[in-house]
């Protein structure tokens, strides 16, 4: 008797880690642009891009179907100093809420521009299943 409980007790305990360790929140940055990244419902996809919002210049979600991915919580901007009109990271979370396919976009510009090319683009597939 005591020896299938302790038996339970460590099967509990291994799932308990397995669960903690394994990755829900998957980093991404400049380097993964273009790629194609899989991943399971309930996960979250932290994309981290340089930028300097003192600028006007700003990271904006422009294509992304929010049936499998909605974006999580406002835009946090990390600056590398603590120098006025420094430079830094803007990190964007997204969880994925349904399976299905879609390609995130996201374009470094001007929000009031009208017409002008973003300096930048990131783009990242993905595949939730």
């Amino acid at each position: 008797m005591y020896i299938v409980g302790g038996v339970l007790l460590a099967l509990l305990l291994i799932v308990v880690v397995l669960i903690t360790l394994s990755p829900r929140e998957v980093h991404l940055t400049a380097a993964e642009n273009g790629g194609t990244i899989e991943l399971k419902e309930g996960h979250v996809v932290s994309i981290t891009l340089e930028a300097n919002p003192t600028t006007g210049y700003t990271w904006e979600v422009v294509e992304g179907d929010e049936e499998v991915v909605r974006r999580v919580g406002e835009i946090e901007f990390q600056p590398e100093s603590e120098a006025i009109g420094a430079g830094g990271v803007q990190i964007i979370r997204f969880e994925i809420v349904n399976a299905g396919q879609t390609t995130l976009k996201l374009v470094y510009h001007r929000p009031w521009e009208t017409g002008v090319e973003p300096l930048e683009t990131f783009s990242i597939h993905v595949i939730a299943r």
